[in-house]
Formats: C-alpha cells, sequence, structure tokens
C-alpha cells in the first residue's frame, strides 16, 4: 500500500477503477468540533460487545470515530500491514519477491488453503504474501514472519511509520484469542486508520509493489458481508478481514468511488458472543453504512 492508492489505476475484481483527482496525504484530520455526530450505542446493544468503528475522508479529512482509542484484538488484520513490512524488505534487496521457500507439515496449523497443498514443495515469497493477504493463508503469515526473522523483527517494523501502540505479541492462531482486557495482539481502531492512511497514500512502496498488494486485497473472497456490504454501490473496496474468539470480527481497508476521493475504514467487534457470524457480519456491515452516512459520502 503506497502511492498507487490515489495515483493509479486499481485493478479489482470487478474491472479497472480509475482514481482521479490529487487528495491529502499527510495533513491532519480536522478538529473533533468539525466532525460529524456518529453514534453506534443501538448497535452494540443489538448483539451486546463493543464495536471500535473510524472512518476518514481522504479528500475532505472529515473523520469519525467510535471507541477509537480502545484496545481491540486485530486478528488477521494485521496480514495487510505484513505485506507491506515484506515489500520494504524487497525495495532493500533484503528478500527477493521469487524466493522460493519449502513449506513443510510442521508449518501447518488451522486456515491453511495455500500452503497445505504445497507440503513438501516450495512457494515463493510472492505466493507466501499472496496467500496471506488474499485468502488470509495462517501458515503463509508465520512463514513470512519467520524469514524475515522472527517476531522480534516483525514487532520492530512498526514504529517506523509512527506506531507505538499496536501490541505484537504472538504468531497465528495464538494471536486470535481475543481474551477481555487482554492487551496482547491488540490496536487501537484510531492507530489503524493511521496506519492505513500514511501506508495507502504515503511513498513507502513503489507503484508495482504498491499495486500488487493493492490487487489481494481487492480480489480477497474474505468478509463479502461486512465492509463491502456496507459501501455504497458501484464502489470497489480493498480490504482485510480478522476473525477471532468471543465473538470477534474485524475488517479493514479503503473503498473507493467510481469518481471522487476513498474513505479509509477500519472496523472492530468483539465480546459478541450471544451473536452468529452472519449477525456479526451484518453489525459491521451497518457500522459502515453510518460511516459513510455520518461523512456525507452515501
Amino acid at each position: 500500500m503506497g502511492r498507487g492508492f490515489d495515483r493509479r489505476t486499481l485493478i479489482g475484481g470487478a474491472g479497472a477503477l480509475s482514481l482521479v483527482g490529487c487528495y491529502p496525504k499527510r495533513e491532519e484530520p480536522k478538529t473533533e468540533d468539525d466532525q460529524p455526530e456518529f453514534l453506534l450505542d443501538d448497535l452494540e446493544a443489538r448483539h451486546g460487545g463493543r464495536l471500535g468503528v473510524t472512518g476518514l475522508d481522504i479528500g475532505t479529512q472529515r473523520r469519525v470515530s467510535w471507541r477509537g482509542q480502545e484496545r481491540f484484538s486485530f486478528c488477521s488484520t494485521f496480514k495487510a500491514f505484513l505485506a507491506v513490512a515484506v515489500m520494504e524488505r524487497v525495495q532493500r534487496d533484503e528478500e527477493q519477491l521469487d524466493r522460493a521457500v519449502p513449506v513443510v507439515r510442521r508449518d501447518m496449523i488451522p486456515h491453511a488453503p495455500v500452503t497445505e497443498k504445497a507440503i513438501g514443495r516450495t512457494l515463493t515469497i510472492r505466493q507466501l504474501m499472496q496467500a496471506a493477504v488474499e485468502v488470509s493463508d495462517n501458515p503463509a503469515a508465520n512463514i513470512l514472519i519467520r524469514e524475515m526473522g522472527g517476531i522480534a523483527v516483525w514487532r520492530a517494523w512498526w514504529p517506523t511509520f509512527g506506531d507505538t501502540t499496536t501490541v505484537i505479541s504472538r504468531l497465528e492462531p495464538d494471536l486470535n484469542t481475543a481474551l477481555p482486557d487482554d492487551p496482547r495482539d491488540t490496536c487501537l481502531p484510531d492507530q489503524t486508520l493511521a496506519n492505513i492512511r500514511e501506508l495507502a497514500f504515503g511513498d513507502r512502496l513503489t507503484p508495482e509493489h504498491d499495486q500488487m498488494i493493492q490487487s489481494w486485497l481487492t480480489a480477497s473472497p474474505t468478509g463479502p458481508n461486512r465492509i463491502k456490504a456496507g459501501a455504497p454501490q458501484g464502489w470497489t473496496v480493498a480490504h482485510k478481514t480478522g476473525t477471532g474468539a468471543n465473538g470477534t470480527a474485524n475488517d479493514i481497508g479503503v473503498a473507493f468511488p467510481v469518481s471522487g476521493s476513498p474513505v479509509v475504514l477500519a472496523t472492530y467487534f468483539t465480546g459478541a458472543t450471544q451473536a452468529n457470524d452472519d449477525q456479526r457480519d451484518a453489525v459491521i456491515a451497518e457500522a459502515t453504512r453510518r460511516v459513510f452516512k455520518a461523512l456525507g459520502r452515501d
């Protein structure tokens, strides 16, 4: 994620979306007094649980936030950022996209749609990134972290773009426990929003590498009833979902209209243990609709 989000054509599953216009890149959001009202307490009351939702219109810099400074388990949403970290290593010649990495049985953990089929063979760094981002393959993510030097190196990457609040503690699948009041593997929705804005509209990646990650995020079939379901008709969504224990469902990304400025979103829902998967997805979709309405983009 980098310059390509506001300077090039995004290739998505529904076709090509031309992004035009010049969007602010690192301008601070408007003051709280300038922000629209944004309430989600009724959605929390619907099934119980706690929502953390933030949204930003890149063009107007209008922002909304609900529980944006509270901690939420990020689950598999981290894989979008992991791809950026790996791409940066490629750009520094510390890694090669086509380097083959052996995949062995001891790498296997639940949810391995790509890596399980590759046991006894190799996958390239590019293939591992695509598997982790597009279909949320858990072993692929763990292998990528291992290949960059381990969790300490992965943890040290986050402050390089100003994030000192996200807590990196464990690998897949342990990071998905989402226990109440457990700070491990958690983030602040407001910080995630800032991270996406920095990485998607900054200049950390080359256009080629940026486009590669965008295409995976856009093609991802996961979570079709979350942000994608709540975005206005005709918008294209580049996103990464996350699902965990304790009634946890997340989705983060950028939504692109046919014309005009994109909207960045970060949605987290946890503690909704009395709801089923469809109900949790519906809450995220409705929260997304309210983001667009509050920002005047519905």
